[in-house]
Order: C-alpha cells, then structure tokens, then sequence
C-alpha cells in the first residue's frame, strides 16, 4: 500500500498510538482517497468503514480514531468515486448503482489493503453495499459486518425525507455544510438525490442477498431514525444466516455514530469481543 504518513497520535490520552497514513486507492478505473488509522499492534481485525450517501473519509470527523481507541483496531476508510477528494463518476446514476460498488470496487479495495481479516462497517448506503458484498462475494478475509441504519428495500418515508433533503440544498445551507467535505459538492449531492428520488428506485431491494450472508452480523438502528423503520432491521436480523445481533438506540436519528456514539462504540465493542485478543 502506497501513501504519505502523518505522526501518530495518541487518541484522547488513553487509548493506543496509531499512524495516520492517506493516499489513493487505484479501483473500478478511478482513483479513491483513503485514510488508514493503521496501529503498531492490533488487537484484531481491520476495520473498514463504508461511508453514507452523503459522505467521505473526512465526513466520518473523529468516529475512526475512537473506534480505534475503544477496539484497539486499525481503521480503513476510503471515499467511494464522487465522493470527497475521490475522482468523479458518471451521473446519472442507475437504480442499481450499489451493486457494482459492492461486487467490483470493493474487492479492489479489499486487494489494495491487504490485510488477513477486516469487519465491514458500513452507514446507510455504506451498510446496503456491505450487505450487498457479504452476500454477493465469498471472501473469507470478512469476518464480520456493523451496519448502522442499512436499506435494504424503500420506503414511502425515504423517499419524502431525500426529498425534503433536495429543498434544504436549493434553499438552506446544506450545500455551504456539505461543501467542506467534497471537492465538488454539486456532483455528490444530485448524483445522491437525483437516483433516489427516480422513479425505478421504487424497486430497489437487496434482500436476495441476506440469506447468503454468512458471517456475525450487528445492525445498529436509531430509534428515532428519519430514513427507515424498524422493518430494515428486522429483514437483515431474521434474514441473515444464522440471525444478525441489533442494537436499537434510543434518542437516535439516522447516525448513531454522531447521535450516540458512546452507546455506538460500546455497542460494537461488544460484538467485536469474539474476534479480539487479550
């Protein structure tokens, strides 16, 4: 793996030093920023966040340095193409637009990083396509997946808050907020709401995929989450092979990693314990 290495650092003065290195990830013909919290001594797995629809490596802020701390594992995210500083990608895109994301990308940069054993843990779209590859790519480097708020069908509720998202866009200041994140703001954000928003999107689903899923499975789900409902949850927990672990978040919108994130973390210590040493 190629790229630039930053001092490490330890994380609130408690847990294990880490180096920060970032690069570019060469996958799908595109290259793709990419930012590892990498530790001298791991305890366990890598683990490889899988962004939302809106976001990037930098959108993730501070949760990959407490995830470090708390797991005592190394941390890979990278930004998925026109996404962050990641190169563009044709728009518009097609209702199945995860699919390759899962099946093609992913597995380069499963290649790229190279590394025995990884958790896949994905937010929102980032669950859908760790779901989507469990289930769609046997690969025995994935030991486990954490899906924070994963589609896995629509709903009627998606659909209306994607569409409340376009107004506060065209009028509000999510396009100044969004702004930080991404080279070209623009792009992510039609190339997000114009596809979710069309009408084949209404069919969409991804459950053909779950009862190959065949690894420890934890969904995480806000119980005030704006973007789906408690049957998400329940179709990946009771669909899964051998049934999924959830964790349901009280006081909790659609990232329980920025809502609760010491519940978060907690929550996925728990399920990580198996796979940790001493």
């Amino acid at each position: 793996m190629s790229g630039s290495t930053d001092a490490g650092a330890e994380v609130a003065g408690a847990g294990p030093a880490f180096l920060i290195e970032d690069g570019f990830v060469p996958a799908g013909g595109r290259k793709l920023e990419y930012r590892h919290w990498r530790l001298e001594h791991p305890r366990g797995p890598t683990l490889l966040l899988l962004h939302e629809g809106l976001g990037s490596v930098a959108m993730w802020k501070g949760f990959p340095e407490q995830l470090a701390a708390h797991t005592g594992c190394s941390v890979f995210a990278y930004s998925r193409a026109g996404y962050g500083n990641s190169d563009r990608t044709e728009l518009p895109r097609d209702p199945r637009y995860m699919h390759p994301e899962a099946l093609q990308v992913l597995p380069a940069v499963l290649d790229f990083l190279d590394v025995p054993e990884l958790v896949l843990l994905g937010h929102s779209d980032g669950a859908s396509i760790a779901l989507i590859h469990a289930g769609g790519v046997h690969d025995d480097r994935v030991r486990a997946l954490i899906v924070m708020a994963p589609h896995v069908f629509i709903e009627a509720m998606c659909v209306e808050q994607i569409a409340l998202a376009r107004t506060a866009y065209e009028t509000g200041d999510l396009r100044e907020r969004l702004g930080k994140y991404h080279s070209d703001v623009d792009h992510v954000f039609r190339g997000w709401n114009d596809i979710w928003l069309h009408r084949d999107i209404l069919a969409w689903n991804i459950e053909s995929f779950l009862a190959n899923i065949r690894v420890p499975v934890l969904v995480i789900q806000g119980a005030q989450d704006e973007y789906g409902t408690m049957a998400q949850v329940l179709a990946v927990r009771d669909q899964v092979h051998g049934g999924a672990d959830t964790l349901i978040l009280p006081d909790c919108g659609h990232s329980p990693h920025r809502d609760q994130p010491v519940a978060t973390l907690e929550g996925i210590g728990r399920f990580l314990r198996p796979f940790l040493n001493p």
